[in-house]
């Protein structure tokens, strides 16, 4: 019997899902052309349902930062399966998860889990009002926190992609507790203080951004913002379900020295299952039922295959600590990039930190989404389909982060440079 092909996939899934996908982004609107469906991936590689091999760079947005179908990971989660799928009680697992973040995080000294990034930020922002009995959020302009109406307001990832940031079905009502400021300055969150005295719950940010393609923050900014939140009494939100544990073990607040509130993760601790978690100041999470009387539930959270596949995954990382490899990888990629754009008198910013980086098409140094925004998308769209057809997956927006894996080390990414060089001399 012949398999299916990517294109009859994706025509049966036209007839049955919105737009034909199950995420936005994954529609490759922004860049042309159909997706791509995927049938087997293993290390850097992806196995399209067409019998196409890419090396892969988004690396599920983030979680396979040991590669696709690492074995030991798979031998984590076969050893869970023959104990159960689910159970709807604590379960050890759980426990073990819980030693392990609240070791690799110093700022959190307890921890809630969940079953996505969305959950555990949108759960993160409720304890903030119920602890500090305030109703205002203040978020930054292209920063992205799921799909929860207090946060899709000026987002990044698909909603910026689209060209839709605020989403039709967020009532004004819960529009107007969410301030929206510019990522990278200060005097803006100061004044926003200053006209808000005494109301602001939390301050939500991602420490370096991710979903408007990778930007880090200016020197002090974190530090500034950290200093006024404790001024004003407010609830620092670190949302590190991209970062956390993907540049160092303790995330961006490690790197920074930085200990926010309350902490928000996911991704690289499901080890490529659904998850989330968030965590902090045990004082505010105390405030959590059934402790406290703010209500947060979830019937698979804690589930013990994704427990068993992340905690796998995060003694990889403790064991092999492959920090400083990927920050080579990630250095020779950026190089690549700027080198042959260099050649070819073609303007591009590559912002680059360990495992994450992106690639922006402008003169102009990209410190926020206003700047983000001055890259050419079809210039991008054009780099895009030209790495594509030579054999590599990058995401399929302008405005994402890219990832990479140990498993890129070696011939998967001298191949990739390659690819990208010829791509650029090709715009």
């Amino acid at each position: 019997m012949t398999s299916p092909t990517s294109d009859s996939l994706f025509a049966r899934a036209l007839q049955l899902m919105p737009g034909g996908v199950n995420s936005p982004v994954r529609a490759f609107r922004s860049v042309g052309g159909a997706p791509f469906f995927v049938k087997s991936a293993r290390g850097a590689m992806l196995t399209t349902a067409d019998d196409r091999e890419l090396i892969d760079f988004v690396c599920t947005w983030g979680p396979a930062i040991h590669g696709h179908n690492h074995p030991v990971i798979r031998a984590a989660i076969a050893a869970a399966l023959e104990k159960g799928t689910s159970f709807g009680t604590p379960n050890p697992l759980e426990v073990e998860m819980a030693e392990l973040i609240t070791r690799f995080v110093p700022s959190i000294q307890k921890v809630r889990l969940c079953n996505s990034g969305t959950e555990a930020t949108m759960s993160a922002i409720r304890l903030a009002r119920g602890f500090t009995k305030r109703d205002l959020i203040i978020k930054f302009a292209g920063c992205y926190h799921g799909h929860s109406d207090s946060l899709l307001i000026k987002a990044g990832s698909g909603a910026l992609t689209h060209g839709n940031p605020d989403s039709a079905g967020v009532p004004a009502a819960f529009a107007r507790e969410t301030m929206v400021l510019p990522y990278n300055d200060l005097p803006a969150l100061e004044a926003a203080f200053a006209a808000q005295r005494g109301k602001v719950a939390a301050v939500i940010v991602e420490p370096y951004c991710g979903n408007v393609g990778f930007i880090q923050p200016d020197p002090g900014y974190l530090a500034g913002l950290s200093k006024l939140c404790t001024r004003e009494g407010t609830v620092l939100i670190f949302d590190e379900v991209m970062t956390g544990f993907r540049l160092a073990r303790g995330g961006v607040q490690e790197l920074e020295g930085i200990t926010p509130d309350l902490t928000c993760l996911g991704k690289i601790i499901g080890g490529g299952l659904p998850v989330g978690a968030f965590g902090g100041r045990a004082e505010i999470m105390d405030y959590l039922a059934p402790l406290g009387p703010v209500y947060q539930a979830g019937t698979l959270s804690g589930n013990p295959l994704a427990m068993a596949a992340g905690i796998a995954g995060l003694r990889l990382l403790e064991e092999t600590n492959p920090y400083h490899r990927l920050d080579v990888l990630g250095q020779r990629l950026r190089d690549t990039i700027l080198a042959a754009a260099k050649t070819k008198g073609i303007a591009v910013q590559v912002p680059q930190c360990g495992s994450m980086l992106s690639a922006f098409f402008t003169p102009t140094p990209v410190r926020d989404y206003a700047t983000a925004l001055q890259s050419d998308a079809k210039v991008f769209g054009r780099f895009f389909r030209a790495c594509l057809d030579g054999g590599v997956y990058l995401p399929p927006s302008a405005y994402e982060s890219w990832f990479l894996s140990t498993a890129h080390e070696g011939s998967a990414i001298e191949r990739a440079c390659e690819v990208m060089t010829g791509a650029i001399r090709g715009l």
